[in-house]
């Protein structure tokens, strides 16, 4: 698994852990929303910030997405 792949997991693992979610329902979520491609397209920046961030930008990120 590349470095990129590797970034995926942790920012599910610390989705799921941050909203108290199965490893399931996060991967639902994250398909309905299409933040796996958003997080992978994004990796340049996010990687550099802490957990509370990319939680907080992935729910920024979803809430766009249901608006439009």
């Amino acid at each position: 698994m590349n470095i990129e792949g590797k970034f995926l997991v942790y920012c599910l693992e610390m989705y799921r852990a941050a909203k108290n979610m199965t490893g399931k329902q996060v991967i639902e979520l994250f398909m309905q929303y299409d933040v796996v491609d958003y997080i992978l397209s994004c990796y340049e920046a996010l990687h550099t910030t802490g957990v509370n961030y990319i939680v907080e930008d992935i729910d920024l990120f979803m809430e766009a997405r249901r608006e439009s």
